[in-house]
């Protein structure tokens, strides 16, 4: 009971630290992050209620799935929107600590897991519970918890995930082939085109969303965006706007930075179709080490890292981390990390990020830097435990020796 209820008054304890910022209890310096629930998000809200997406608003670029957070304030009319909202967002936290709580018990597991998600989540600040991510994250967490034993309702939620913000689907590369690959992937595709369906039928508007994506450009917080960052301290002559809801660069070169991490988005996506060809073996821990790779991958290369997104990295982190026999401890460090920089870089030093000074570039290289080398270790630690050819004079069915994390850290670096 003692292991349990430590971090659960952990939890307890910085949550009313997140609660009291997104209240205006207490206050950071820099943009107000909670803008995006009590203006954006209420906007959402209001648009919803009456039937339709809100296919008007650049902003909305999400699957329809979208719609049941935003609307989901509803649920609590005793509270004003933003109010109802934070506490949705709290709930949903609470749940991911519950399942980590739960999976971290028994033989060969461990609640280090759900220490680092106690963790993780503060270390982002106020945007934990401004955006509708920790709810998003909730069901991917519940999803990959569910794989080894019920791939079918893994798949289901994966689907649902997939319709609420479409990286969710990445919980089922490490599916066993056979039977789980069928069950889990079949079950997601099915969830995802129900949910697809009824969205269409029930509401107009419901995939304009694609239009909006495809049409961003790239983000000042990306890894492509430092290259106009350096470039307008030596005469490149663009400017940073707000542009389809987040601020980003316009100008000279825009388009082939961002069509630049378009095709290492289609690379990331190569990397994995052959890693999944490649590999030998599946055991307890591939699973989550592929869907942490994975999500590391799409986030790195992406045109737009949102502070957000580590919420996505923390919460598949903490599922590796609930098993001992993961090699994912030191990716995880540098994404913990890295959570806590964004926090630096958003809100706190944003306005020197936007402004590009020589003190914004360096934190945002920093960030950036941390999440480039725990994709590279992950993604390496992922082929080598799974897809690494055997060694000489062994049989093709071999098993290779498993390494420990400690030799593991040495090869790595």
């Amino acid at each position: 009971m003692a292991r349990v209820a430590a971090p659960v008054a952990a939890w307890a304890l910085t949550r009313v630290g997140l609660l009291l910022l997104v209240l205006g209890m207490v206050t950071l310096p820099g943009p107000d992050v909670t803008s995006d629930v009590e203006v954006i998000y209420r906007g959402w809200y209001e648009v919803l209620r009456t039937g339709t997406f809100p296919v008007d608003d650049v902003s909305w670029q999400y699957p329809p799935g979208a719609a049941l957070p935003v609307l989901s304030p509803g649920l609590l009319p005793f509270l004003g929107y933003a109010s109802a909202f934070y506490a949705m967002a709290c709930a949903a936290d609470a749940a991911v600590l519950a399942l980590l709580l739960r999976a971290g018990g028994g033989a060969g597991r461990s609640r280090a897991g759900a220490w680092f998600w106690v963790a993780g989540v503060p270390l982002l600040g106020p945007t934990a519970y401004a955006r509708y991510d920790v709810m998003v994250t909730a069901v991917a967490v519940a999803a990959l918890l569910a794989a080894a034993r019920r791939p079918a309702v893994a798949g289901a939620l994966a689907g649902f995930g997939a319709m609420l913000k479409v990286w969710p689907v990445l919980v089922l590369l490490g599916a066993a082939r056979g039977r789980a690959t069928r069950l889990s992937w079949g079950a997601a595709a099915g969830t995802a085109a129900g949910v697809a369906l009824l969205a269409a039928v029930a509401m107009p508007g419901a995939f304009d969303f694609v239009t909006a994506q495809r049409d961003r450009g790239t983000e000042v917080e990306s890894l492509g965006a430092l290259v106009f960052h350096v470039g307008r301290h030596h005469g490149w002559e663009g400017t940073v706007e707000l542009h389809y809801g987040s601020m980003e660069f316009l100008g000279p070169g825009v388009g082939l930075v961002s069509d630049l991490a378009l095709g290492l988005s289609v690379v990331a996506m190569g990397w994995l179709v052959l890693w999944r060809l490649r590999a030998r073996e599946f055991t307890a821990t591939t699973g989550c080490e592929a869907a942490f790779a994975g999500a590391l991958l799409f986030t790195t290369t992406s045109r737009v890292i949102s502070p957000q997104y580590l919420l996505w990295l923390v919460g598949l982190a903490a599922v590796c981390l609930t098993l001992r026999a993961a090699r994912m401890a030191l990716p995880a460090g540098l994404v913990l990390a890295a959570t806590g920089v964004t926090l630096a870089e958003f809100p706190v030093w944003f306005g020197e990020v936007v402004g590009s000074t020589g003190f914004g570039i360096a934190l945002l290289a920093f960030r950036n830097g941390l999440l480039v080398v725990a994709t590279v270790v992950a993604c390496r630690r992922l082929w080598r435990s799974t897809a690494a050819p055997a060694g000489p004079g062994s049989g093709e069915a071999a098993v290779p020796r498993q390494r420990t994390a400690r030799e593991d850290d040495l090869l790595t670096w």
